[in-house]
């Protein structure tokens, strides 16, 4: 038997990476959070607020296609 692996849809990446791929601090991407509700939400791995936070590839994609589709419509 294999064993599992996450497809690459459900992957995640560290807010610092997300931050750098959309161009903002993480102040701005906390201000885009609290803007703009259909941001996906972070999971932590840890209940401290310093717990690194890590975002779903597969939601990220997601909300940049329904941004993009909303400027062209």
């Amino acid at each position: 038997m294999h064993p599992t692996h996450p497809t690459i849809d459900q992957a995640l990446i560290p807010q610092t990476e997300v931050c750098k791929a959309i161009g903002q601090t993480r102040s701005g991407l906390d201000k885009l959070r609290k803007k703009d509700l259909t941001f996906p939400k972070p999971i932590k791995f840890g209940s401290s607020r310093q717990a690194t936070a890590y975002y779903v590839i597969a939601e990220l994609n997601a909300w940049l296609a329904a941004k993009i589709k909303e400027r062209d419509a």
